[in-house]
């Protein structure tokens, strides 16, 4: 990897709060208080799905274009102009628009967060990260993702829980929207506020900045990133373990459906879940950099295939709910893990500095396609199948994507292990 200066802490601190605050509406907020937007937007689970699936569509498009923009334009400038765009559909967010805007919005977030953002976000953790510190660099990266976003959980929880005038049970459909509206737009200036920082201290010196900036990307030049073996590997890690990902926001909802919680107690689990994260991100960053990134990321996929098979089989009923949180932990390791390693082989499988935002680009093209068809499939089978069935199925799902994942990590291993 070519060598630039050292970055400072604060850079990869400030990736941290740009990474997870621009998810916050279009994401976190759904996963958190799942229960809480079906109800407020008056959706089921299959719409919900449908906005995921627009917003993945508008998604890939950009994935496509906005890698080699990351290549030639400096992070600092995409990042917060990303924030900010991003927040401004939060104010729209707040007015609970019919379906068909909604989807409209899920698309314009697709556009924001990821045309502008995505590619940018990555290739800057790498530059962080230099010759020795990648799984560190995106370990953190992804851990602090996941603090930030438990952070802004909690924070939505309480806001909710305070201007929630009745008991939680009883509470009208009038006096949760009432609530939910203020945990958006706290959201949404909190976006504002990073968008800010990061416009005014996420600065590098012209030598490195010009170091990692191409002028112009030509055809050769894409050519050379897709003849490379990572590249096409790491489509397939990829779209498995983001299934993995996109599964867990459905927690939540199990322990409403199954767990039979209220939807305090059930945002409380998707909350929990966003804490798990940072401790998985953090220890397994360390542990991948004193050994082998490739080996710990094959790993996490077994862990994850073994969570999944807790809750397929069944065997978690209301009653169990040691099992229920020990399954919780299980799953949250492996998927964490995965997202947390799968960009840190990147420099392990030979993709040049100067092209990570084009190469970013191609492999999240095909990597990233969870966010089209993941939403619809588990939405369907939950409203088909009612109850604990429809959540088996879910994680029979998340099973079989946990073992081609595994595979094509196994490989991966085996391919660059010298």
């Amino acid at each position: 990897m070519e060598q630039l200066q050292k970055a400072p802490w604060y850079y990869l601190v400030l990736l941290i709060l740009a990474g997870e605050s621009v998810f916050i509406l279009p994401f976190v907020l759904p996963r958190v208080f799942r229960p809480t937007v079906l109800d407020v937007f008056t959706l089921d689970n299959t719409q919900l799905g449908l906005c995921f699936s627009v917003y993945g569509v508008v998604a890939l498009v950009s994935y496509l274009f906005g890698g080699p923009l990351a290549d030639k334009l400096p992070p600092r400038k995409l990042i917060a102009t990303a924030l900010w765009m991003t927040a401004l559909g939060g104010v729209v967010y707040a007015t609970f628009p019919s379906y068909f805007v909604l989807k409209v919005l899920y698309g314009y977030w697709g556009f924001t967060t990821i045309f502008l953002f995505w590619a940018a976000m990555i290739k800057a953790t790498r530059v962080w990260g230099g010759t020795s510190s990648q799984g560190k660099a995106f370990g953190f990266l992804d851990g602090g993702r996941g603090l930030v976003g438990a952070l802004f959980g909690t924070m939505g929880v309480l806001v909710f829980s305070v201007f929630i005038t009745s008991e939680i049970a009883e509470a009208t459909l009038t006096e949760s929207r009432a609530a939910f509206r203020y945990v958006i737009l706290v959201s949404t200036g909190i976006v504002v506020a990073v968008g800010f920082l990061v416009w005014f201290f996420l600065r590098m010196d012209k030598t490195s900045e010009s170091a990692i900036i191409l002028d112009k990307i030509t055809v050769s030049q894409i050519k050379e990133v897709i003849k490379l073996p990572a590249v096409s590997l790491l489509m397939v890690i990829i779209l498995c373990a983001y299934v993995g990902y996109k599964i867990t926001d459905i927690l939540s909802l199990y322990a409403q459906d199954v767990m039979l919680y209220d939807q305090v107690q059930s945002a409380q689990i998707g909350t929990l879940l966003l804490f798990v994260r940072p401790i998985v991100g953090v220890v397994i960053g360390i542990l991948a950099d004193r050994s082998q990134t490739t080996y710990w990321l094959m790993v996490s996929f077994v862990i994850s295939f073994i969570g999944a098979l807790l809750f397929a089989t069944g065997i978690i009923l209301s009653s169990s709910t040691f099992l229920f949180f020990m399954s919780i932990m299980v799953v949250a390791t492996g998927v964490y893990a995965a997202r947390s390693l799968y960009f840190s082989v990147m420099q392990r499988g030979r993709i040049p500095l100067v092209l990570t935002g084009t190469a970013v680009g191609l492999i999240s093209l095909v990597g990233y396609t969870p966010d089209i068809f993941a939403g619809p499939a588990m939405g369907y089978l939950l409203d088909a199948y009612p109850g604990a069935t429809g959540h088996q199925y879910v994680f029979w799902m998340l099973a079989v994507f946990s073992l081609v994942g595994g595979i094509a990590a196994w490989y991966y291993f085996k391919l660059y292990k010298k």
